[in-house]
């Protein structure tokens, strides 16, 4: 398939605009805007639900189960579930799983007005809606590529986290206001509603079907699948288990930052609660920055690809250290920016290198090994620097993570020294579904 046949509309590889003109295409447009509506729908689901559970059972121990049921799923069944996905067409997956979501969580206020609500029905109920959600991310990641061009899959991917990085941003505030004036219930009914409306934004898109890989899926057994994907990430290509390892302790070192910046807040730079809620949202900014950047510049070759994340993962070593050095809560704010910046350069580019090297068939297996992976290494993070910062205080545990972030920047540079190329996979003939 070229690449005038992903996108309704087409523009040059040298457009000035470059991949900021992917938000005007019919296909890719629909699919963002979808995205933003799913993901603000799980920021105000992630506030409403904790708070609801807290408010019915007073109990810190049973609301923190829901950030394990919300979270188990993708660790113990992402490449389960990645096998089924990549054997789906994942338009009709994707608004499945909205309009299931749409149900599940209506479900709970519903059945707390009528006196039905327990608590073991609500575990079941986020445990389901956690397992759909798990299907959701590598059935979008999978459909970028049939509906972008090639020359601009990092803009498109870098576009898909900016959505992201808005939904963080906006969904906890708009939940935290909801719960304040209509109630945690009426915050969940509208959660529904995002969900329902991010599925009538998918019914118009048109990703096409691959009817090759569906026939070849269906002549294998899922076993078979999962060591093929596992064997594609950590046998068949030298890049990909490079980029995995790359992933891993990012995800190690940014994690632990991120669950401790509170902690860091309070005893390195003496600031309150107020001022922590302004360095999350220059932490954003620094994100949405990097996103907005990364759709606009042209995308390089795999050697260009790893030193910039090489290059973004240095600064923000620096940057971390930056904290300790200055403990100012003033000069904290660009630094936070700054490494909200680099740590959002990461996943967009190393998910357009996984795009074009993977084949079709099996992209989804190879999304939710590395979200699997990247997530255990991050429980890792949180876990370890956790630890650290108890034990050994939050001074060591700053260094300890400019040192990680440091030294995936020098594997990340070794590699792109190394002579190896990006493995195109061309995608057979498709189909478009309406």
């Amino acid at each position: 398939m070229s690449d005038e046949t992903r996108s309704s509309v087409t523009f040059p590889e040298n457009s000035r605009f470059r991949g900021l003109q992917l938000l005007k295409t019919r296909d890719f447009g629909l699919l963002w805007s979808g995205q933003l509506v799913s993901q603000i729908g799980d920021g105000l689901n992630k506030v409403a639900l904790l708070w609801f559970v807290y408010e019915l059972t007073g109990s810190a121990l049973k609301m923190t189960v829901i950030g394990l049921l919300q979270t188990l799923p993708a660790l113990i069944l992402g490449p389960l579930i990645g096998v089924y996905v990549d054997r789906l067409p994942k338009k009709w997956l994707m608004v499945w799983i909205d309009l299931a979501r749409t149900l599940l969580v209506l479900l709970i206020p519903v059945l707390h007005s009528l006196g039905l609500l327990t608590l073991n029905r609500i575990y079941v109920l986020v445990l389901l809606t956690a397992i759909a959600s798990t299907a959701f991310g590598p059935a979008l990641s999978s459909s970028v590529p049939l509906i972008v061009p090639r020359h601009q899959l990092t803009a498109g991917n870098a576009l898909i986290q900016s959505g992201v990085n808005i939904a963080v941003l906006v969904g906890p505030a708009l939940s935290g206001l909801g719960i304040a004036f209509i109630g945690e219930r009426n915050v969940l009914f509208i959660n529904a509603i995002t969900y329902f409306i991010s599925a009538l934004c998918l019914l118009p898109l048109r990703i096409p079907q691959i009817s090759q890989a569906t026939d070849t899926a269906r002549s294998r057994s899922v076993i078979s699948d999962m060591v093929a994907g596992f064997r594609f990430v950590f046998c068949q290509e030298r890049t990909v288990l490079c980029l995995m390892i790359t992933l891993a302790l990012f995800n190690l070192a940014w994690t632990g930052f991120l669950f401790l910046l509170p902690v860091l807040a309070q005893r390195v730079l003496k600031v309150g609660p107020m001022e922590l809620g302004w360095l999350w949202s220059f932490l954003g900014v620094g994100m949405l920055a990097t996103s907005a950047w990364l759709a606009y510049m042209k995308q390089g070759d795999l050697g260009y690809k790893l030193r910039m994340i090489s290059g973004s993962l240095a600064v923000g070593a620096l940057a971390v250290w930056g904290l300790k050095l200055f403990g100012n809560a003033i000069l904290a704010v660009p630094l936070v920016s700054i490494i909200g910046g680099c740590i959002a350069l990461v996943t967009p580019v190393v998910w357009s290198v996984l795009q074009e090297m993977t084949p079709h068939h099996m992209l989804s297996r190879v999304f939710t090994t590395f979200s699997t992976g990247g997530m255990s290494a991050g429980m890792a993070g949180m876990l370890g620097f956790g630890w650290s910062a108890d034990q050994l205080g939050s001074g060591v545990t700053l260094f300890g993570i400019g040192l990680l972030l440091l030294g995936t920047a020098c594997i990340a540079a070794h590699f792109s020294r190394l002579p190896q190329q990006i493995t195109v996979q061309e995608i057979p003939a498709v189909a478009p579904t309406s």
